[in-house]
């Protein structure tokens, strides 16, 4: 007896399969271009030393930060700054005053 396939059951045969689902993922993480933190001139850091103490909480900030071997850039409301602990949270994002490059109140 020969089955004969629906329509269906034939489509089925030519439907993309994702076998291996994160693999576009990975390939796209592996496309990411690694960059050395770069060093800041002392007067650089002391112009964003300037610029940090200028910064209040609730206050709209973009900052530009180095992040597992690449740069950064977010925009939002700082939710925290703790000069003591150097460290600036924008929303949910914790940056440490080291890891920043550039500051835009």
């Amino acid at each position: 007896m020969v089955h004969k396939m629906s329509r269906e059951e034939r489509a089925k045969q030519f439907m993309p399969f994702a076998a291996l689902k994160s693999y576009p993922e990975a390939l796209r993480k592996k496309e990411k271009i690694v960059v050395p933190k770069a060093e800041l001139s002392e007067e650089r850091k002391e112009e964003l030393d300037r610029l940090l103490k200028m910064v209040q909480r609730n206050q709209i900030v973009s900052v530009v930060y180095y992040c597992s071997h690449e740069y950064l850039k977010t925009t939002g409301m700082v939710s925290r700054i703790d000069p003591t602990a150097r460290v600036i949270k924008i929303v949910n994002t914790k940056i440490s005053f080291d890891d920043i490059y550039d500051l835009e109140l």
